[in-house]
């Protein structure tokens, strides 16, 4: 099985790729298209001349590498994606050839901790305009993607978890609740800038509590955030 995991930025994406990449029969990835997006968009993002070296910017050698072997000759692979990056220039084609499912958070809490990173954010950036494009064309293909909540799984991760398994025909392991501290063998270059919190983590975080206060420009982009999250929130796994 091939599992692609779409979500926008500060959105439980790492402790995700941890949670599977902890199963000895998965292999992972950490966002294969962000070289890519960064040589296409020329976004100055942190980081930036380290991440383009590290990867293949060519997308069609993206795509070749995630549908061609996986990685440790492992029974299943998966692929964790950041949905901005699938900007014009990346082909899409390969997409209905995975499994795919839709982590969404809610854009307060997305806001608030992706603004406190990378300087003046926009909807673009943080994508769940992206989000929700790519699962309405997986819908308009006859695909049924699933979609997780990261509240759910952080109040629940055992039963959230066994809840996905099920929904993608995949078998249950305990291992899935717990990791290393310290990061995992393939974070991508720019962990040091964003992955702090997961890395001196060992499971995941417990629920969170109330919404965030925001700024004004934070409660604005939040604001605009809510009609693409909204959608997706409504058939999220519960």
């Amino acid at each position: 099985m091939r599992i692609a995991m779409w979500s926008g930025p500060r959105n439980l994406s790492t402790a995700m790729m941890y949670s599977f990449g902890a199963r000895a029969d998965f292999a992972v990835v950490d966002e294969p298209f962000y070289s890519a997006y960064l040589t296409r968009t020329g976004l100055e993002h942190p980081m930036r001349d380290e991440i383009i070296a590290s990867q293949p910017s060519d997308p069609k050698a993206v795509v070749a590498r995630l549908l061609g072997p996986v990685p440790g000759d492992k029974p299943h692979f998966y692929q964790k994606h950041m949905t901005q990056h699938m900007i014009e220039g990346i082909s899409r084609d390969w997409i209905a050839k995975v499994t795919n499912i839709f982590l969404i958070r809610h854009p307060a809490r997305v806001a608030a901790s992706f603004s406190a990173k990378y300087d003046k954010p926009t909807l673009t950036d943080i994508g769940f305009l992206q989000q929700l494009d790519l699962f309405e064309q997986l819908k308009t293909s006859g695909q049924s993607p699933i979609v997780v909540d990261s509240a759910d799984i952080r109040r629940d991760p055992e039963g959230m978890l066994r809840r996905l398994c099920d929904a993608i025909g995949l078998s249950w392991d305990p291992a899935m609740l717990s990791w290393p501290e310290g990061g995992h063998t393939d974070d991508g270059v720019w962990a040091p800038h964003w992955y702090g919190a997961v890395h001196r983590s060992t499971g995941f975080a417990p629920a969170e509590g109330n919404l965030p206060e925001l700024t004004e420009d934070q409660a604005a982009l939040a604001d605009a955030a809510m009609p693409y999250y909204l959608p997706l929130s409504e058939v999220a796994l519960r």
